[in-house]
């Protein structure tokens, strides 16, 4: 039987960090592509791959001049869906880490959005089966993957019953590299740490 090496997107966030717990991938890739917390996501990877014995290694591209809203403190687009969009970020990091994983031999390129992701439309089931279909299209034949996207986050931690000591080190800001509390991402972990009982 062939071998199926996995790689992991992995932010540091609630989502990736349950999807690497639960799959366990050989190796996970952290993106910094000039967003303002690109410090607190890399420090949180690391632990976590660390802490799991898996091979993280981080891709830097600095993209900040493309970029819009929260995450480069900029006003965002007007056709913005949200105050932390970046128009064709998810596309971008999926990109330049598929450069990277088809250099490490990986089969499988594995990335967590979850249900309450889908108001963009690169959070939604369908970018997801047009994004593999063009890497698997492509030489390599790497398949990108999102298990994750009928599930929410809270969800996601009892399916692969991640340990609180794991979920509490998530950052999902997007403002800054202390959590602000205010922007989208803080109130989206208030919400998941209330959901599973989490002081």
């Amino acid at each position: 039987m062939e071998f199926v090496k996995k790689a992991v997107l992995l932010s540091g966030g609630i989502d990736s960090i349950c999807l690497t717990y639960g799959i366990k991938p050989s190796i996970a890739y952290t993106v910094d592509y000039g967003q303002i917390v690109a410090e607190r996501e890399i420090f949180v990877s690391k632990y976590i791959c660390k802490t799991l014995n898996i091979e993280h290694k981080v891709i830097k591209v600095n993209c900040k001049n493309l970029g819009s809203g929260d995450l480069v403190n900029q006003q965002s687009l007007n056709l913005s869906p949200s105050t932390e969009w970046w128009p064709y970020r998810n596309q971008l990091i999926i990109t330049l880490s598929l450069m990277q994983a088809i250099k490490d031999n990986v089969s499988e390129l594995h990335l967590a959005s979850v249900k309450s992701d889908s108001f963009h439309t690169d959070g939604t089931d369908q970018f997801y089966q047009l994004i593999n279909k063009l890497s698997s299209y492509q030489e390599g034949n790497i398949k990108v993957l999102c298990e994750t996207i009928n599930f929410y986050s809270h969800e996601l931690a009892e399916k692969y019953k991640v340990p609180l000591n794991l979920l509490t080190l998530a950052h999902s800001c997007h403002k800054s590299n202390i959590a602000c509390g205010t922007c989208s991402g803080c109130l989206k972990q208030q919400r998941v740490r209330f959901e599973l009982n989490i002081e």
